[in-house]
């Protein structure tokens, strides 16, 4: 039940913060502060509301507040696990495939989820891109014309202003070569009052169309507030796109992930990709394997429609691309979960999981 807005408390960034609001067991403070000063925290009122703190396996709670586990620490986990630095010809731009580039102008998010892929780079104090940054960046773009679509990401760019969102969006649209923006984030459902009518207004764009990605990985997450933010966005005309991670008791059960694309559809979401999860420092907790996966995919064939049906793609460390988990991508090499993964240029790769 939705507490009284009055009542609400303001985005949880301590753990103290976290056992006080009954969330966590003070006993664990100590543990959890050393994960904290490791990896950001936040939580807000919306993600709190939606939490049971009375069920241990809560998947909402797994994917925001911070575990001990997270201080192990695995030999294959790596601090770019998908390797964007290599990618970066200026502040706040990847550009990994020549038709489209990663524009990053944040690198702070409303909350932050514990099996982040850019944990180490995020969080409260992260460098923004500043004015001469993001005039670089925008130059970048229109200085070559191959790009076709530009990806906000970050960090979280709907916490940007409406303001300072409408300029970007303006910015690249006067930009001739470009055909599409599209925004990844978590906003909608978790800090959903951020979708007001003008940021929905901001989004738009005079001459392209923007889509919006939402990242989500539970239909638990889909509160009454958060249905209206993602109402109000499709309702004036901005396609959305779901991708989501699979993790381990999270959403690794065929019944939970029908559920969950359902809910996305029913909201108006296609459901795009479900990401094997990344080598990030401190989150073999939360990963299955590539044959999990796999398993879990074929049994949502048949009876689960089409509609419901993202794509189970691996993004190769190292910055190679992502691919499709499937047969045309990926060949067993051995009896332990060894692969050997052809990247979009045709490379291979080995790859463990």
């Amino acid at each position: 039940m939705p507490r009284d807005p009055a009542s609400r408390p303001k985005t949880l960034r301590h753990v103290r913060d976290l056992a006080d609001h009954g969330l966590v067991d003070g006993s664990s403070l100590p543990a959890l502060e050393r994960v904290a000063a490791q990896f950001a925290v936040a939580v807000t009122p919306t993600i709190v509301d939606l939490i049971d703190p009375s069920d241990p396996s809560d998947p909402v709670a797994r994917q925001f507040l911070p575990d001990a586990r997270e201080l192990a620490i695995r030999d294959e986990e790596l601090a770019d696990p998908i390797g964007d630095d290599p990618f970066t010809p200026v502040k706040g731009i990847v550009h990994r495939y020549k038709d489209r580039v990663l524009l990053k102008p944040v690198h702070a998010c409303p909350v932050y989820c514990r099996f982040c892929f850019r944990r180490e780079m995020v969080g409260p104090g992260s460098d923004a891109l500043n004015a001469d940054e993001l005039d670089a960046a925008i130059a970048y773009i229109a200085g070559n014309p191959q790009i076709w679509e530009v990806i906000l990401t970050g960090g979280d760019p709907m916490i940007l202003s409406p303001r300072r969102m409408g300029e970007i969006i303006a910015r690249l649209n006067a930009i001739p070569h470009l055909g599409l923006v599209r925004i990844h984030t978590r906003v909608p459902v978790v800090d959903p009052a951020r979708v007001d009518a003008e940021m929905v207004v901001a989004l738009k764009g005079r001459r392209i169309a923007t889509w919006v990605v939402l990242h989500s990985n539970h239909w638990r997450e889909f509160g009454e507030e958060g249905k209206a933010a993602i109402a109000r966005l499709v309702d004036a005309g901005i396609p959305m796109l779901g991708q989501s991670v699979l993790m381990r008791g999270v959403n690794d059960d065929v019944e939970t992930l029908t559920r969950t694309f359902r809910t996305m559809v029913a909201n108006r979401i296609k459901p795009y990709h479900l990401n094997h999860g990344d080598l990030a420092k401190g989150t073999s907790h939360f990963r299955t394997t590539v044959a999990q996966g796999r398993a879990l995919m074929k049994s949502l064939r048949g009876d689960v429609s089409g509609l419901c049906q993202p794509t189970y793609i691996l993004d190769i460390p190292g910055g190679h691309g992502k691919v499709p988990l499937t047969e045309s991508y990926l060949t067993p090499t051995g009896d332990d979960g060894e692969w050997r993964v052809e990247d979009p240029r045709g490379t291979h790769h080995p790859y463990r999981g």
